[in-house]
């Protein structure tokens, strides 16, 4: 398991690391806290996503799209709430054009006939 570096990760709570790398990403990223809190239990969460094309390896894992639908339907609930503003709103826009452009793609590679494969 590799400590992930990116400065845009919150990581004065929590830190990422990845592991299982295969077909050019890491497919486990690990979210655990920097410090175990005294009055509560530690956490750790796993996240595993789709390894490899589903249709040579079957459904194994979370799709980029689907963690970003999740993020997008915490920050709408947000929004429904005492807790909206304008960087909610600002950061939604542009989750849902990341899901808008994902999307394209995978219809562009079922135009082409290689959707769910390794092709390119």
């Amino acid at each position: 398991m590799e400590k992930i570096k990116n400065a845009l990760f919150t990581s004065k709570y929590t830190e990422v690391s990845g592991d299982d790398f295969d077909f050019n990403a890491y497919n486990t990223f690990t979210v655990q806290p920097v410090e175990i809190p005294t009055t509560e239990v530690a956490f750790t969460q796993v996240v595993k996503f789709q390894k490899g094309p589903i249709k040579e390896c079957g459904v194994n894992g979370v799709a980029n799209e689907d963690l970003l639908l999740m993020v997008i339907t915490r920050l709408q609930q947000f929004q429904n709430s005492p807790y909206a503003c304008r960087e909610n709103a600002l950061a939604l826009t542009k989750l849902e054009e990341a899901v808008m452009w994902l999307r394209k793609r995978t219809l562009d590679r079922e135009a082409r006939n290689v959707e769910g494969t390794h092709l390119v």
